[in-house]
């Protein structure tokens, strides 16, 4: 593994030839959930059972959390308290509003694949997109906000925001594959409300791996496993 910025992202970058992005293979960029250190999700790289040509991208998020001890980061921040009172009402968790700090985050992850796509010579359409949690909704974010085609979007434990917005552009990801895993007990990102993206989505057409299991907010063995089959199969 090796660490490298695009697009004034620091990244960690693993796999390839050699396990630290060399050759010309596809790519994966997963990006981490609110909270997690930046290295969250750089073990998964070993786990997945993808050909060794593949090479793994893993942003950091550029905010650092200042009330924990670990080095927690975010792509942007949260409104602890509104979430709290969102999910104590009948209404749950506010899927309409756009987070503020989206569009910043949104940009930061379209200038990295600017960077990416010229210092590595490689087109999007060779490239997955995902993340779990924040990351998820920041990268179904960035795809719904441009043309680029991609060979995937990867969504997990993710949720719905900029509801109306998703809406009228989701139709012109036809034909998308898309990996959707979610805990049928998530509870900080009900399991309703990732059924009702995943009815957004195959409603306009875009083609997804559905993947719900029985547990909380977290990657389980078997999601791993199927996305390592999608993963495959998106650059077989």
């Amino acid at each position: 593994m090796k660490e490298d910025v695009f697009g004034k992202i620091r990244v960690r970058i693993a796999g390839g030839t050699d396990g630290k992005g060399g050759g010309h293979g596809p790519v994966v960029v997963l990006l981490h959930g609110f909270g997690a250190p930046g290295e969250d999700l750089v073990p998964l790289w070993r786990v997945l059972a993808v050909t060794e040509s593949i090479r793994f991208v893993f942003p950091v998020a550029p905010l650092k959390l200042a009330d924990t001890l670990s080095d927690g980061r975010a792509w942007w921040m949260l409104d602890m308290e509104k979430i709290a009172r969102d999910m104590a009402s009948e209404r749950g968790r506010d899927t309409h509003t756009i987070p503020q700090g989206l569009i910043e985050a949104r940009r930061s992850i379209i200038a990295l694949l600017d960077d990416l796509e010229q210092q590595w010579n490689i087109s999007t359409s060779q490239m997955v997109l995902g993340g779990f949690s924040q990351g998820a909704m920041l990268a179904c974010d960035v795809v719904l906000r441009t043309t680029r085609p991609f060979a995937g979007l990867v969504m997990m434990s993710g949720t719905i925001i900029a509801q109306e917005e998703w809406q009228q552009r989701i139709p012109s990801r036809q034909g998308l594959p898309v990996f959707q895993s979610h805990g049928m007990h998530d509870p900080l990102l009900g399991f309703d409300t990732a059924e009702r993206l995943y009815g957004m989505l195959t409603n306009a057409g875009v083609s997804v791996d559905w993947h719900p299991f029985r547990g909380g907010h977290e990657i389980p063995p078997k999601v791993l496993e199927e996305l390592g089959s999608f993963i495959h199969r998106r650059f077989a």
